[in-house]
């Protein structure tokens, strides 16, 4: 069975199998990652975290999980350019740095296993966690808490004081939507170090784990014009053009599409 394909029944089971599914990802990368042995060898990191939390009922123990993660190395890689071992959860594990989806991912495990409610939440620009029915987010990366004005001002700082937050900025994340973010985050670190083929992987992978929209099928455009397919390369801007409701985007796609060579005629 491919990794790809071992990656997606992770998805099926009941329920989700959602870090195994992610080291999957990992070995679709990188044949040597094997996915069984790293979640064997996440029982030490489970005992550590579990040996410093302190005597509370467990809806009170994400943010000291948290914390204590972030005690024993695992904190948001702040080196720049970042790079796709930022977001592969076997380079992660091994370097204790990682983007704040790939800390929530191993978050998520770890209190999974301890039995400590927690879940995804789908901020843009920064992956957060919550506690079901808590009135605040949590921080992956040290586990600060963050109430309504402190996500309005990290939107604010990712994205400018004209995006206003809403109500759709702090939805749970699915399993699959994770996944899909993670795909999309080493599709861009990919493409950004020259790395088409790769980029590539993740760009098919964004489409077969949910509903592509017009950046997704832009992105893999331009790895098709990067690796001289002209034909796939159209197969996916026709789906952006039909996708898009930006009339500027519409107009620049139709020129793009016409400087394309014509489909080869079909043979009968």
């Amino acid at each position: 069975m491919s990794p790809r394909q071992a990656c997606l029944n992770c998805l099926e089971r009941s329920p989700p199998a959602l870090f195994e599914a992610a080291l999957w990802i990992a070995a679709e990368h990188d044949v040597k990652v094997d996915p069984a042995h790293l979640l064997a060898s996440l029982h030490e990191l489970q005992v550590q975290v579990s040996a410093g939390l302190p005597m509370l009922p467990v809806n009170e123990l994400a943010q000291p999980l948290l914390r204590r993660l972030s005690h024993l190395g695992y904190q948001q890689d702040e080196y720049h350019p970042i790079r796709a071992q930022a977001a592969l959860l076997d380079k992660v594990l091994e370097r204790k740095r990682g983007q704040p989806l790939a800390l929530s991912l191993i978050a998520l495990e770890i209190a999974r296993r301890l039995a400590i409610p927690l879940i995804g939440v789908n901020f843009p620009g920064h992956f957060l966690l919550r506690v079901p029915g808590a009135d605040h987010q949590l921080d992956p990366c040290g586990g600060r808490r963050l109430y309504l004005p402190d996500c309005r001002d990290l939107l604010g700082r990712q994205f400018g004081p004209q995006m206003l937050l809403t109500a759709d900025h702090l939805q749970e994340a699915s399993p699959r939507q994770m996944l899909q973010r993670l795909s999309r985050n080493l599709r861009q670190l990919h493409a950004t170090h020259d790395d088409p083929i790769a980029a590539l992987r993740d760009a098919e992978r964004v489409m077969e784990l949910g509903s592509a929209n017009t950046s997704d099928y832009l992105a893999r455009a331009s790895l098709y014009q990067h690796l001289d397919c002209p034909q796939a390369e159209r197969f996916d801007l026709e789906h952006a053009l039909m996708l898009s409701d930006d009339p500027l985007q519409k107009l620049r796609l139709t020129q793009r599409l016409s400087q394309l060579p014509p489909r080869p005629s079909s043979v009968h």
